[in-house]
């Protein structure tokens, strides 16, 4: 399994980028199979985890025309900067 990390400094948000954020939610989980999908934030900070069975998956995700859109307009408009990880996951339990 892998996970997508997202961690944003903001810019602003508006109400598009709700908007936005949801259907980037629904898109990863309805149409690309993600697994799981959470996001937080704190002062000027978000930060987003997806959990995939595959690279194709995020590969086919990340290169879908609403969310390359959502991408550019993420650059322009709702955040300072950014960086994304990704990462397989080695281990996993809990109690």
């Amino acid at each position: 399994m892998y996970a997508v990390i997202f961690k944003a400094e903001i810019k602003r948000f508006d109400a598009e980028y709700d908007k936005t954020a949801r259907r980037m939610r629904e898109l990863a989980m309805n149409e690309f199979g993600c697994k799981d999908f959470v996001s937080c934030g704190e002062d000027d900070t978000e930060v987003a985890i997806s959990y995939w069975d595959s690279l194709e998956q995020i590969e086919s995700w990340k290169n879908h025309p609403e969310h390359v859109a959502a991408q550019k307009r993420g650059r322009e408009r709702w955040y300072k900067s950014y960086k994304v990880q990704v990462t397989e996951i080695l281990r996993e339990y809990d109690s």
